[in-house]
């Protein structure tokens, strides 16, 4: 006997008031700009300029440190695996101005690795350094948890059976487990950039300059009022878009196992 869910039809109904939810700030939006008169304050470019090319290194980094992170915590049996996840757990929870405040108390110019870090001649305090790395600590929890479920989705005898057939271990990752895990990773991706791209709390607190678009929204939302952001909103929303839908739409129906 097969069991069967609830008719489309009427799900479909029951999605529209979360479907209203989520339309009514964008209908607003477009509603509310003036576009005969939409225009970009001072610094909004440098601030565009700032958030695409620091974002892209900061997801570089947040790459290179999550996945062998992420692909440890799901395949390993250590004893130490329930620590590290609850860690993950907490840099993931922990609300962004608070983490601005420890970053400042850490890296800052009187914190506790900031003074080691001062009489090498590296300064983490409004610069370029501390902006990425402020969105390091925005994002990386949210890629390391969902790069975590990717590779534990990947069956371990597809991994195996390329073992049996000679492929070392990081060939076997390289062409087996990476390609199998590409659709919840590339999620992942675009989940971690929107994010970080957007990171205001802690890099409000820890690296006020070099300004991105979300920190310049706030100073010309406060000088200007509200009126006068809508154009560099609707620019924010044009630099985080298409890399997440890109990721969506090239992987979302091209998953193989």
């Amino acid at each position: 006997m097969t069991a069967h869910g609830p008719a489309p039809g009427r799900v479909a109904w029951l999605s529209v008031p979360a479907c209203a939810v989520l339309a009514v700030p964008f209908l607003t939006l477009i509603n509310e700009t003036s576009w005969h008169d939409a225009r970009l304050a001072y610094g909004d470019w440098q601030a565009i300029f700032t958030s695409l090319g620091l974002t892209s290194l900061s997801m570089l980094l947040m790459i290179g440190l999550g996945l062998p992170l992420a692909y440890w915590l799901a395949r390993s049996g250590s004893i130490w695996k329930r620590g590290v996840q609850c860690m993950v757990l907490v840099a993931l929870l922990t609300p962004p101005l608070a983490m601005g405040i420890l970053l400042v108390s850490a890296f800052g110019p009187y914190g506790s690795l900031g003074e080691g870090l001062a009489r090498l001649g590296i300064a983490l305090s409004n610069n370029v350094g501390a902006f990425v790395l402020a969105q390091v600590y925005g994002g990386l929890a949210y890629f390391v948890l969902s790069a975590t479920s990717a590779f534990e989705g990947v069956p371990r005898t597809l991994e195996e059976a390329a073992r049996s057939l000679g492929c070392t271990g990081w060939e076997t990752f390289c062409r087996v487990t990476l390609p199998s895990a590409r659709r919840a990773l590339a999620t992942g991706l675009a989940i971690a950039w929107g994010r970080v791209i957007g990171e205001f709390g802690i890099v409000m607190v820890f690296a006020y300059f070099p300004q991105g678009i979300p920190v310049k929204l706030f100073v010309n939302l406060q000088n200007d009022g509200v009126d006068a952001v809508y154009a560099l909103v609707w620019l924010l929303l044009l630099v985080t878009l298409p890399f997440p839908l890109w990721c969506l739409s090239k992987f979302a129906n091209n998953t193989r196992y």
